[in-house]
């Protein structure tokens, strides 16, 4: 019998094949309590065991190092750096040993029982990325107890031999039968197992849009479906199923008429990726000719390579808090920061990389002593560039690190969310510092042009003040229509709300496009509205001629820059903005 699943669409594209089942990654843990004489036994078992996951690890890396980037992208090896980190975390360690030597549990339930400790701080995070985290804490912690336990990996075989069906003989045509995932979550080790030759497309029950899943989806350009609750459950081993990755679908027992349907959907999806993939070095111009610059952002230095591969000119936003993570009070110093921005510098062979300063605080603590702080709003709390200037040492490391990196190609260097003049001055004031420190030292530095985010509306009142002191804004979508409408995207009783479409909304984007190129300067977009192929027709119309996006997005958007007219485009743009209700104008 037809039914459907449906999920969050992070993948696009159309995947077709049988279902394997990932089983549960759930252990069954023993709960008990030990002798006192019992505990070094105890803490030394934790400590076996981890190391053999973190030895693991090192043989995946070396895996993914011989299987070369086709088959292995390197969003996987970043993934595995990241569970390194977390094996790593001081958080982790000193908790299970807290509850063995003082409650006195065996090993398994003091893992288990910190995991709920952390996993409770991963949900109180703003950010929804860093929230993302949990399940590769998760992961972490499952494979240690797999360890302690003696449990194989749960990855399941794909399962053959069963009796062919009216789908089967519209499918079996070909030599090798495609094979879809459906699994709870995926780990590292369960995405190498099934390499982009072997499987279609994947679902899991859990996972966001910037879950490290969906992230190696992207890369690896395969339809996935994430957050579709209870579908391992509900999926049978060898089912035929189909992922519409577009709408965020799972089709399970598709009749003959759907699966031709979606078989059609598919080969015209090949045929746009292959069309899509031919403009990679074609010029991003509008059919009037106005050149439109496509970067990309990314995370870690590794991610350079990507951005090139996907035609983008420069890097629009590098997320360099991603280099602070799980340090526990052991922030990375001078030299690890100037050595991770330089490969990326050097990475993208001359072309741009925007270097945004660290964007954390809060809810997103970097050390012990702020963990028993109390924020009560921590999206409106002590984060970003208001940490930064509330640690003053920690920002001038990093400020001296960024400044280096310059001395090797063109760096830009982006705050987010400043929101005050004396903010303003003072971070330019601390820039000069760090830059004459280097002087002082004869160490080398180079030029910077330095931007500001607009992602508080208070910014986009006061636009004049930027411009008089930066060289170039970046529009944080995401964060400025969450503070404009007051809505926590995350919180699924509002989320419903959260529009990039609101009147306010566009108008606070169109200003700022329109004072930064009265001004002559350079505006750009890096939230999600720049990647989505939805808006671009309507931030050209606008005046945006910078978008930087996940590269995985560039060629599509660029597609859409090609077929575009931006003179024809304005005045719709501005019906749109100007309408009481912009949804309607904006798709008559």
């Amino acid at each position: 019998m037809t039914f459907s699943i449906h999920g969050l669409a992070v993948a696009r594209g159309i995947a077709i094949g049988r279902a394997v089942l990932v089983a549960s990654s759930r252990v069954d843990v023993a709960h008990y309590f030990i002798g006192a004489e019992e505990v070094e036994s105890e803490i030394q078992r934790v400590r076996s065991a981890r190391n053999a996951v973190a030895e693991e690890i090192h043989r995946l890396q070396q895996t993914i190092v011989a299987m070369g980037p086709k088959e292995a992208p390197h969003e996987l090896s970043a993934l595995l750096d990241v569970h390194l980190m977390l094996l790593q975390d001081e958080d982790l360690i000193s908790g299970v040993k807290h509850w063995i030597t003082e409650r006195l549990y065996n090993a398994e339930w003091a893992l288990t029982t910190q995991l709920e400790v952390l996993g409770r701080q991963f949900d109180e995070m703003e950010d929804e990325y860093l929230r993302g985290r949990k399940a590769d804490l998760e992961q972490v912690a499952d494979r240690v107890l797999r360890q302690l336990k003696g449990v194989p990996s749960p990855v399941a075989p794909p399962v053959g031999g069963r009796r062919k069906t009216q789908q089967d003989l519209l499918l079996d045509d070909a030599t090798d039968v495609p094979l879809v995932l459906v699994a709870h979550d995926l780990s590292p080790a369960d995405m190498l197992q099934f390499k982009q030759s072997v499987f279609a497309g994947f679902v899991t029950d859990v996972g966001g849009r910037n879950s490290h899943t969906a992230i190696v989806a992207r890369s690896m350009d395969i339809p996935a479906v994430v957050g579709a609750r209870s579908a391992s459950q509900l999926v049978r081993q060898d089912d035929w199923v189909i992922i519409d990755g577009d709408a965020g679908v799972m089709i399970v027992d598709p009749s003959p008429i759907i699966l031709a349907e979606y078989g059609f959907k598919q080969r015209q999806g090949e045929l746009e990726r292959g069309r899509l993939a031919r403009l990679r070095h074609t010029p991003a111009l509008t059919l009037d000719g106005q050149k439109i610059e496509l970067l990309a952002n990314i995370e870690l230095p590794e991610d350079a390579s990507a951005a090139l591969l996907a035609g983008s000119v420069g890097v629009g936003l590098f997320r360099s808090e991603f280099l602070f993570m799980g340090r526990r009070g052991q922030l990375p110093g001078e030299e690890e920061q100037y050595l991770a921005y330089r490969k990326a510098v050097e990475g993208m062979q001359g072309l741009p990389v925007t270097i945004r300063t660290i964007d954390v605080g809060a809810d997103k603590p970097l050390d012990d002593s702020r963990r028993d702080a109390a924020h009560l709003n921590p999206a409106l709390g002590l984060r970003a560039i208001r940490w930064s200037l509330a640690e003053p040492q920690m920002f001038l490391t990093q400020l001296r690190a960024i400044l280096r990196a310059a001395a090797h190609g063109k760096v830009r260097l982006l705050v987010p969310m400043l929101a005050h003049a004396s903010e303003i001055r003072q971070t330019l004031s601390l820039i000069d510092f760090a830059r004459a420190e280097l002087d002082n030292r004869g160490v080398a530095s180079g030029r910077v042009e330095v931007g500001a985010m607009i992602e508080i509306p208070a910014a986009a009142l006061i636009l004049p003040t930027f411009l008089k002191y930066f060289d170039f804004l970046s529009i944080g979508t995401n964060d400025l229509i969450q503070y404009t409408l007051a809505i926590d995207r995350a919180d699924e009783s509002v989320a419903h709300l959260y529009d990039p479409l609101h009147p306010a909304v566009l108008r606070l984007v169109a200003d700022t496009i329109a004072a930064g190129t009265a001004a002559g300067k350079h505006v750009s977009v890096c939230g999600e509205m720049a990647g989505d192929v939805a808006f671009t027709r309507l931030l050209l119309g606008l005046g945006l001629r910078s978008f930087s996006m996940h590269p995985a997005q560039v060629l599509a958007v660029k597609q859409e820059v090609l077929r575009a007219d931006t003179t024809r485009l304005a005045a719709w743009a501005r019906q749109v903005v100007e309408a009481e209700d912009p949804s309607a104008v904006f798709t008559a």
